[in-house]
């Protein structure tokens, strides 16, 4: 998350890519974590860099061990919706960058919210990118609360991916 070059915000936009096609398969499929994780690595039949392997997996790992806090705190600014009405994309999208509020600290609030906006451009209808940018731009505060975000795993380039648990 140093490095601010194009290079790697093309690697960090795959790895949330990556992180969202995992997702839908456990929210939608209810496929566990570990195996939509393989799923989606094998299906694409690429060899990813270690640095997209670890930040998607890191991802999906974090927001699915987080899913009923994250899913709470997402509850509180749907206005008229509920999580099951959602479009599952735009869902999970917001799941995705509300985790990044919090297991990411060093990434800015503006950079999670625009990526997020980005993908559910492209992946979402033609309203889910301002939809996405509105909710998680009063989701953000999360990240005013310090000692909230101390209690959540944090993602480190050196690390290596959390082990999943079922949830």
């Amino acid at each position: 998350m140093q490095n601010c070059n194009k290079k790697s915000k093309g690697l960090r936009r795959q790895s949330r890519v990556l992180a969202l096609n995992m997702l839908y398969l456990v929210d939608v499929c209810n496929i566990p974590v570990d195996k939509a994780i393989k799923v989606v690595f094998d299906i694409k039949n690429k060899s990813y860099p270690d640095t997209i392997k670890k930040f998607s997996s890191f991802l999906i790992i974090a927001t699915v061990q987080n899913l009923s806090f994250i899913d709470e705190e997402i509850k509180k600014h749907l206005k008229n919706w509920t999580m099951e009405r959602l479009c599952a994309i735009d869902r999970n999208i917001l799941r995705l960058a509300t985790c990044e509020f919090l297991c990411c600290p060093q990434t800015p609030p503006a950079v999670i919210i625009n990526e997020a906006i980005e993908i559910a451009k492209e992946y979402s209808t033609s309203d889910s990118g301002k939809f996405v940018n509105g909710v998680l731009d009063k989701v953000k505060h999360l990240r005013e609360n310090k000692e909230l975000i101390s209690k959540f795993l944090k993602f480190s380039e050196d690390d290596t991916p959390p082990k999943s648990k079922e949830v």
